[in-house]
């Protein structure tokens, strides 16, 4: 057999000893054995390190304290901005970049920043130093891919990748919030999907949801009432009642009439939530809502932007006993929609409100990124219209990218 041959040979096992070696790890000793296992198949690999991104996705934080065994490619507690390095590069394009040693490295070393992905979210990025180039494209790809399906795994396992997205303390309204959110995004045949919380410093109460079927995708958007662990767990309970109702097979009506008669229950009709509830049918694009609320859905087709008109109908907790009625329109293959609480729309400084035209701009601007790019621009143009200023309510933006059911291809 060839030397190339033979090359070939190793590179398609290394995936499977790797794969082995994640399996094999605690929960907590993830990068460890990933690092063990990568300087075992390539001998030129001298330091690896795990870079999580941090709650607002604008810098990757190493996961620490980094062990011996990890190599010490840089700092513990080192900050790499996503918008201004090459970890961050990797990160937001999803694709392998290699790069001169940024510190402590020989003239021959050099960086390899791989992203680390699960079905479409972005974790962070593994850095990996190294004397020479080591492995093609298509199998550094695979190891981000085995390395972020071992993180989501790990995750709620141990508190150690939750502790090194954090910079400093979080108060008890944000753990609650930020504990309820499915993730930063998923990815299917027919769909991208996306979202971002920027919360305020006095949590509001916002969140999202999603769950990805055979044969359709789910997706809540919410306004909470109120603000700090008072908004935190009327959303909890507002969350956790549509959840609870969706995993017992009720539909969409009685989803939003179930949880409507929870949060009332509870809370008299004082506190109420204004909830988007959406089922998009997979098979055929078709979206069934409830507006229950202030939450807004605009869809980009082509270059045209326009608001979703929808009928508003009572907030869940309101009243008891309210009847909901879902509506309809219809998905294209390249259509994408975009939707934001009344933290985005409505947010006001001296200027005025943000508002829609500001928002219908920001998406228009955005159709040529991915999906999973699209709530941060937005808010970071939010933010800008703040001058910097914290934000005075909290702001979901979440997007989904239809590409259309395979099927009907």
């Amino acid at each position: 057999m060839s030397t190339q041959g033979r090359l070939a040979t190793g590179e398609r096992g290394r995936p499977a000893a790797i794969e082995r070696a994640l399996r094999a790890a605690p929960a907590h000793a993830v990068p460890e054995a990933l690092a063990a296992v990568l300087r075992r198949e390539y001998p030129q690999v001298s330091a690896v390190r795990l870079l999580v991104s941090d709650y607002h996705s604008r810098v990757l934080l190493p996961v620490g304290p980094v062990p011996a065994v990890l190599g010490a490619a840089g700092s513990a507690d080192e900050a790499l901005p996503i918008r201004q390095s090459t970890a961050g590069r990797a990160y937001v394009t999803r694709g392998v970049l290699v790069a001169g040693a940024e510190d402590g490295g020989g003239p021959r070393e050099t960086l390899t920043y791989i992203p680390v992905t699960a079905r479409g979210e972005r974790l962070g990025v593994l850095e990996v130093a190294s004397a020479e180039p080591w492995g093609g494209p298509d199998a550094l790809a695979e190891i981000g891919e085995l390395l972020g399906i071992a993180l989501k795994v790990a995750w709620n396992w141990t508190d150690r990748y939750e502790r090194a997205r954090r910079r400093r303390r979080l108060t008890l309204a944000a753990e609650l919030q930020w504990q309820l959110l499915p993730g930063h995004g998923c990815a299917d045949e027919a769909f991208s999907l996306a979202g971002h919380l920027e919360p305020a410093y006095s949590i509001g109460g916002d969140n999202f949801d999603w769950s990805a079927e055979h044969d359709h995708l789910a997706l809540t958007v919410t306004n909470g009432a109120g603000t700090g662990i008072s908004a935190a767990l009327l959303t909890s309970l507002t969350v956790g009642a549509l959840r609870n109702a969706r995993r017992s097979g009720a539909d969409l009506g009685e989803q939003a009439s179930l949880a409507n008669d929870m949060v009332h229950v509870r809370y008299g009709g004082r506190e109420f939530t204004e909830t988007l509830v959406m089922r998009i049918d997979v098979g055929d694009g078709t979206v069934h809502v409830i507006d229950a609320g202030s939450p807004r859905i605009l869809r980009l087709r082509g270059t045209e932007v326009t608001r979703v008109p929808l009928e508003q109908q009572l907030p869940l907790g309101m009243f008891p006993d309210t009847e909901y009625t879902p509506q309809q329109f219809a998905l294209e293959p390249g259509d994408r929609l975009v939707i934001v609480s009344d933290g985005v729309f409505a947010a006001a400084t001296g200027r005025g409100e943000f508002g829609t035209h500001a928002l219908e701009q920001a998406t228009r601007r955005s159709r040529l990124q991915d999906a999973a790019e699209v709530p941060l621009t937005i808010i970071n143009e939010l933010i800008e219209f703040h001058d910097g200023a914290g934000l005075a309510d909290d702001a979901v933006v979440v997007c989904l990218d239809w590409h259309g059911s395979p099927a009907a291809g």
